[in-house]
């Protein structure tokens, strides 16, 4: 009887085991530099298998061309559109120097902080900036935000990294920063992970389009290999589900491939590849950009972003449902001229605008419902003639997702 009991009670405990909800973990990885079409065109094998387990798209960074959120294409400034899900009117990293970030725009690594304490968070990276001004490390603030691991500034150890002109030392680097980011996540399993890499975006500063700029995308292949078969020994050896999102911060010029930091299409055009499957119907149908990651990573992780932080999102989650995508607005004659794509047709969408950008400074936005439509009409009509204004903030917030645009008269705004 005792030795029955003992078993019942095992086989039940496995039972309930082997039916746990498994935990959600994420590592995305920023490829410095490499428009899509180069993505494309070589034969990755490392990638390819990404791909073939998951989902590749286009995407773009550079905001709307002409635009009150135009973009440049530059490096730093696409990292914190991915961190923050907004372009850099909001964000205000607008070159590589990083002078003043706004952190009322909380990146991906202080959502998951406040709502998950317990949660472990880390980076891997040439460039030690990425962790102390763009995430804003233990800044006041900025949530005086901790990560719990983090291997970076290697572009700082001229000892054990000297630099040399042909920008082989860029290589070791991003080498070492695979290799710690691969061993942290076989070992750790961190929940949230970033791993930054340069050497890329180096070559094609230095060669343009040429064997040596492919030579180090294959290089990247490669060591996307590695970072891949350590998510999947975590896979296989824990009850853990894995989010791999790889994707760039900028393309190139179409001249050359050496510039970037225009509009130019091709200076635009991104990509991701990821391990998931399958993407949304946004993703599929419409135009996703740098933005969507960060959602799309908060509704993998099951991480409820405040209302006041959700409305100034720019991004659209790339996985799940969507209700509402690409929004835009004119002002006509004291009327909001609201137009969207219907990308879920179901339910309504209610209309909220603000006159005011407080939330810049870290104070709130005076919102007022100003109608409610069903979300397949994909247009609303909405006077403003008694609320007149220079500046809109207008929120589209629907059954699945909640998406933003500005009406701007004034530029000072």
């Amino acid at each position: 009887m005792i030795n029955r009991f003992v078993l019942t009670i095992a086989l039940a405990f496995f039972a309930a085991s082997a039916f746990a909800q498994k935990t959600n973990k994420t590592v995305f990885v920023i490829a410095d530099g490499i428009p899509a079409d180069v993505i494309e065109l070589l034969d990755l094998p490392n990638i390819k298998k990404i791909i073939a387990d998951g989902s590749y798209t286009r995407m773009h960074v550079g905001g709307d061309v002409n635009a009150y959120n135009q973009t440049p294409t530059i490096s730093a400034v696409g990292y914190n559109s991915l961190l923050t899900g907004t372009w850099v009117n909001k964000h205000n990293v607008p070159d590589n120097d990083i002078k003043a970030p706004n952190y009322n725009y909380q990146n991906i690594f202080r959502l998951i902080r406040a709502q998950y304490p317990g949660k472990k968070t880390a980076i891997f990276s040439s460039w030690e900036d990425n962790r102390t001004k763009l995430l804003g490390y233990h800044l006041p603030n900025a949530g005086n935000l901790n990560v719990d691991d983090h291997y970076d500034g290697y572009e700082l150890d001229t000892v054990n990294f000297k630099h040399d002109a042909a920008h082989d030392y860029m290589h070791r680097i991003d080498e070492k920063v695979v290799s710690e980011a691969s061993a942290t996540i076989k070992k750790n399993g961190p929940d949230l992970s970033w791993v930054y890499l340069e050497y890329t975006d180096d070559m094609g500063h230095m060669h343009g389009d040429s064997p040596e700029f492919y030579d180090g995308v294959k290089k990247l292949d490669v060591q996307m290999g590695k970072l891949y078969e350590a998510i999947q020994y975590r896979k296989a050896h824990f009850n853990e589900n894995w989010l791999l999102v790889i994707t760039t911060d900028h393309g190139r010029d179409e001249k050359t491939g050496r510039g970037h930091g225009g509009q130019s299409p091709r200076q635009r055009s991104t990509w991701m590849v990821t391990n998931y499957r399958p993407l949304n119907a946004y993703a599929e149908r419409y135009h996703p950009a740098i933005v969507d990651i960060m959602p799309t990573v908060a509704r993998f992780m099951n991480i409820t972003i405040p209302m006041d932080v959700k409305r100034e999102v720019d991004g659209t989650p790339l996985i799940g449902k969507v209700s509402v995508a690409e929004p835009a607005a004119i002002l006509v004659q004291g009327n909001l001229d609201i137009t969207w794509k219907a990308v879920d047709p179901d339910g309504k969408v209610k209309i909220w605008v603000a006159k005011t950008n407080n939330f810049k400074t870290g104070s709130p936005d005076e919102y007022q419902l100003m109608g409610e439509v069903p979300v397949k009409d994909q247009h609303a009509f909405i006077s403003v003639k008694d609320s007149p204004s220079d500046f809109y903030k207008i929120v589209l917030e629907a059954p699945y997702n909640i998406t933003n645009r500005w009406v701007i008269a004034d530029a000072k705004k």
